[in-house]
């Protein structure tokens, strides 16, 4: 039995995984190509392992080579710039109002963001929408 020891250690220990690192420094709110990444030989736990996860995200920190890219340092790219004007969408019960807005924060499909209704200059909470459109609820 003592002889099987050394072996439960052995196959008990993690096996070493590749983590997708930087080639060059990508500055924040850069889209991530696949020449800007590599895998390098370490283990991280909140790390990406795949640079097919990583390719067409957008970085929302700067990431400096050969440090690993965490799965809060990137995310999908932003549709909706800072200061652009777009469409503000409101649904109830049947009724649909759109007026045009400003967006005050830069947002991904899916992001909650803060837009100013350029009517009554009222500032509003919206999710984006696949198209750059702002859904607002109630």
């Amino acid at each position: 039995m003592i002889r099987f020891l050394p072996l439960c250690i052995l196959f008990a220990m993690p096996a070493p995984a590749d983590t997708v690192v930087p080639t060059r420094t990508i500055r924040a709110q850069s889209v991530i190509v696949d020449t800007d990444v590599t895998l390098s030989a370490a283990e991280l736990p909140n790390g990406y392992t795949r640079i097919a996860d990583v390719v067409g995200q957008e970085a929302r920190v700067a990431l400096y080579p050969g440090r690993p890219i965490r799965v809060d340092d990137i995310g999908p790219p932003a549709i909706v710039t800072r200061n652009q004007l777009v469409v503000i969408n409101f649904s109830s019960n049947g009724l649909l109002i759109s007026t045009e807005g400003r967006a005050l924060e830069r947002g991904a499909v899916g992001d909650r963001v803060r837009i100013m209704n350029l009517s009554s200059r009222a500032t509003l909470f919206g999710q984006v929408r696949p198209d750059g459109t702002i859904q607002v609820k109630q």
